[in-house]
Order: structure tokens, then C-alpha cells, then sequence
């Protein structure tokens, strides 16, 4: 059947017309997504750059007329960056790599070993991921204030007379020793990850390994760690994400030596009571560029990271999950 070649135009022209609607609407909707996604990081980068002045300006919109460093300066000192760095290393970030590991461990246990009490495990797995942290804060600060094992050492303590259970607060041993037994930061959901990308990997291979003589141990180091960088880098880049971002468990556990989140939620308090002599109030036209400009530095170094790795991790999260 001939069709006339009037017909063939004009239906390829609505096909062509067709397509560049639709392509309009789509780039207008990811470009009205990624705007308000944005605007924030936007704002915070206009703000931070501003002087004072700026803010009472109404021809200033996003480009400062005076701009300034002056405060990153203030915010510099605010944060008392360097020593607060230091310690969100100290703690926080030493805990997120324990975590990584010892979580891989755990669900390599549950992915892989059949036992009677792994129903029973996997279940307390999820009920960690759903129970919030607040409803379990008077007993984690209980814990960490007394620390014991089935109350042993408390009734030794009785018998002796003397206090015998260590006290781990304001020390990073309370962050520690939940990321050693792989229940601290997210652990729940780190640890089910893992499970799910273990379980995906092809069983022949730690069989053949078996067959050489390879114990689970070396099994786990040699064959499923070298097959599971996916899992890892994904693990990992959250990981130290939320406990760079961690302010709940910081504020719980110390009442010094804060790290970097816990010291920029404390920015309005600092900026009030003064700075080299200087009192720049808590909510005023003075402090919202200091304030931004602290956010900028304590957010700087996971952007960092994240730029450095975001093809790998995109890459990553696209295969977790869907190995084998």
C-alpha cells in the first residue's frame, strides 16, 4: 500500500514536533527539580560573601556590591576549625571506617552461614534499622555512664565497694565500642546492605576457594572483599557522611571537644557571647553571612570528597544489589 509522500511529511513533522514539546517540558521540569535543589547551596554561597550591609541592600539580590572573606574569617575562628576538625576525625570519622569494616563482617555471617538463631538476628538487624535512636537515649547514656556486661562488674562493684564500671562519656570510646560490635551510626541499615549485595555474589567462588583450602576467613578476604568494591565505596561514602553530619550522638555522649556539626549548631550561642572581643548578637543582619560561611566550611570537605568520587559511586549505586 502507497502512502501518499503529503501523509509521510506531515506525520513526520508531528513526530518532530511531538519530541520537542516533550523534550521542553522535560528539560522545564529537571531544570525547576534541580533549582530547588540548589537554591539552597546558592544561597548559602551569595550569603557568605556578603558584608553586612548587603543584607539591608534591597538592589542586592545574589552578587554582593562589597564582597568579603571577612566572614569566613569570624566563622573560621567561630568554629574553632582546626581543633574541632580534629576531633570530628578523632571521632567521628575513625568510627565511621570501624564501622565499615566490622558491619562488612557481620553481614558476611548473616549472608553466607546458616545457623538457629539467624531468623532471630535478622530480625534485632531490622528492628535496628526502624526503633529511632531518641527512643533508646536514656539507656545508651545509662550504658556508656555504667558500663557493664550482664551486670557483672556492677554486682562485683557492690562487693568490693567500689565503682568498677567504666565511664565512656566525653570519651570517643562511646562511639568506638558500638562501631566494633557493628551496632553504632546507621549500623542496622549498613549492615542489611551488605547482606543483600553478599548474597547476590556467585557461591562458586567460595566454594573453589574452599576446595583450595581456604577457611571463611581467607575466603572473605581474598574472594568476596575484591568482588564487593560496589558495596564498599557506597558504604563508605555514607558512612562518613552521617557521622560527619552527626549531632544527636555528639551532643549525647560530650559536653566538650565538640566536633564540627555539634560546634556549628552552637554558632548563634558563640557569635552572642563574642569574639575577640567583639559581640555580634545571635540573630542579627551581622551574623547571617558568618553563619552561612560556617556552614560552607563545615560542608567543604564532604563536598570534596563526594567530587572526587562521584562517578565511582554513581556507578556503585546503580550495581548494588544486582551483582551475580
Amino acid at each position: 500500500m502507497n502512502i501518499p509522500k503529503s501523509k509521510l511529511i506531515s506525520r513526520k513533522t508531528k513526530e518532530g514536533v511531538t519530541k520537542f514539546v516533550v523534550g521542553i517540558i522535560r528539560w522545564v521540569f529537571l531544570l525547576s527539580i534541580s533549582y530547588i535543589l540548589l537554591y539552597p547551596m546558592l544561597y548559602m554561597l551569595s550569603s557568605a560573601f556578603r558584608a553586612p550591609e548587603d543584607f539591608i541592600d534591597p538592589t542586592v539580590v545574589w552578587v554582593s556590591k562589597n564582597f568579603s572573606v571577612k566572614n569566613f574569617v569570624i566563622a573560621f575562628k567561630a568554629l574553632d576549625y582546626l581543633k574541632t576538625f580534629w576531633s570530628t576525625f578523632k571521632i567521628e570519622i575513625v568510627s565511621a571506617f570501624i564501622e565499615i569494616v566490622m558491619c562488612s563482617i557481620t553481614a558476611y555471617g548473616l549472608a553466607r552461614f546458616d545457623f538457629k538463631e539467624k531468623k532471630l538476628l535478622m530480625g534485632m538487624l531490622i528492628a535496628t534499622i526502624l526503633i529511632p535512636t531518641q527512643m533508646i537515649m536514656v539507656p545508651l547514656m545509662v550504658n556508656m555512664r555504667y558500663l557493664d556486661v550482664f551486670g557483672i562488674l556492677g554486682a562485683i562493684s557492690k562487693l568490693v565497694g567500689t565503682e568498677l564500671r567504666p565511664n565512656l562519656l566525653n570519651t570517643p570510646w562511646a562511639f568506638y565500642l558500638p562501631s566494633i560490635f557493628a551496632v553504632g551510626l546507621k549500623a542496622g541499615l549498613f549492615t542489611y546492605m551488605y547482606v543483600q549485595f553478599f548474597k547476590g555474589l556467585p557461591k562458586e567462588l567460595e566454594e573453589a576457594a574452599s576446595i583450595d583450602g581456604a577457611g571463611p576467613v581467607k575466603t572473605f578476604l581474598t574472594i568476596v572483599v575484591p568482588s564487593s568494591g560496589t558495596i564498599f565505596l557506597t558504604v563508605t561514602i555514607f558512612s562518613i557522611i552521617w557521622h560527619w553530619n552527626d549531632t544527636y550522638l555528639s551532643s549525647l555522649f560530650l559536653s566538650g571537644d565538640y566536633p564540627l556539626s555539634v560546634q556549628l549548631s552552637r554558632i548563634f550561642t558563640i557569635l552572642g557571647t563574642g569574639i575577640d572581643g567583639v559581640q555580634y548578637g545571635k540573630y542579627t543582619r551581622s551574623t547571617i553571612g558568618i553563619v552561612m560561611a560556617a556552614c560552607l566550611l563545615v560542608i567543604l570537605p564532604m563536598l570534596i570528597m563526594y567530587c572526587i568520587l562521584q562517578k565511582r559511586f554513581i556507578k556503585s549505586i546503580d550495581r548494588v544489589g544486582i551483582v551475580g
